[in-house]
């Protein structure tokens, strides 16, 4: 059975769960996953029994689920100190970490401060680019919503994030990711938006990082479109790259044994 628990990591009170920590004597390999933005961790619920090699961690990036939100932005390199006061609670000196969209910007400050912590570490469905000054308007007209008390609007893109062709068979968990949206509370959402707005361009951290890095990438991902996928590809030789070829933003959901089976390729690729 999985342990949920608060615990204070990085100066936030932050809820998290564990798989597999149970045992006093266990030397699987340790994984940490971090959710995207609008998320929590419950998202990963179905896919962290196809890891089941591991033990796995999971936390509410402060702003969303139910952990603590402090002043005025949460930047992604805070957010990276959050996830290494969890592995020193875990007492964890070395392990893989994946981020899922926005938790992979998060993953990628990680590596830039942290790097001699990592076993590998995973991208899913993100990339270490810095936002685009559109991408910024994009999120500070979303910061507008949110204030003007109109947050429930952002519920309508949460489809954009699965593959046209898989929309009507997750239904059910679109419906989980809007309702999540709504519930989410809004300073936490603004105070994420404005850490993503802030985030530094990361490519040359990964370029010259020794650490073991694996892209995960959705061919049919309307928010990292797969020519913008190919030219990472391109430009990262050091990484290795997987693509699902029926997934859009969501692998973990639209294609889940896939995903894990490159994940735990990876992982056994790099012990």
């Amino acid at each position: 059975m999985p342990i949920e628990k608060f615990i204070r990591a990085g100066g936030f009170a932050t809820r998290i769960k564990l798989y597999g920590f149970e045992e006093t004597e266990n030397d699987r390999p340790a994984l940490v996953m971090l959710h995207g933005y609008m998320e929590s961790l419950d998202v990963w619920e179905e896919f962290i029994p196809l890891l089941r090699e591991y033990r796995v961690a999971v936390m509410d990036i402060p702003g969303h689920g139910i952990s603590e939100v402090k002043g005025d932005v949460h930047t992604m390199g805070a957010m990276a100190d959050v996830a290494a006061g969890m592995a020193d609670t875990l007492r964890l000196e070395k392990f893989y970490l994946a981020g899922h969209s926005m938790g992979g910007y998060i993953a990628a400050e990680f590596l830039s401060r942290y790097p001699g912590r990592l076993s590998g570490i995973i991208m899913f469905h993100s990339t270490p680019n810095p936002d685009t000054e559109e991408k910024k308007a994009h999120r500070l007209r979303e910061i507008e919503i949110i204030e003007s008390g109109k947050k429930d609007l952002l519920a309508g893109s949460v489809e954009k994030g699965f593959a046209a062709a898989n929309r009507k068979k997750f239904s059910d968990f679109i419906e989980d990711l809007k309702e999540l949206v709504v519930l989410t509370e809004d300073r936490g959402a603004v105070n994420l938006l404005r850490g993503m707005t802030l985030r530094s361009d990361r490519n040359e951290t990964f370029r010259e990082s020794g650490v073991p890095q694996l892209f995960i990438m959705g061919r049919h991902d309307e928010h990292i479109p797969l020519e913008v996928s190919k030219k990472l590809e391109e430009t990262h030789p050091q990484a290795r790259f997987a693509y699902l070829d029926a997934s859009g933003h969501m692998g973990y959901v639209e294609e889940p044994e896939r995903s894990a089976e490159i994940i735990n390729g990876f992982i056994k690729e790099t012990l």
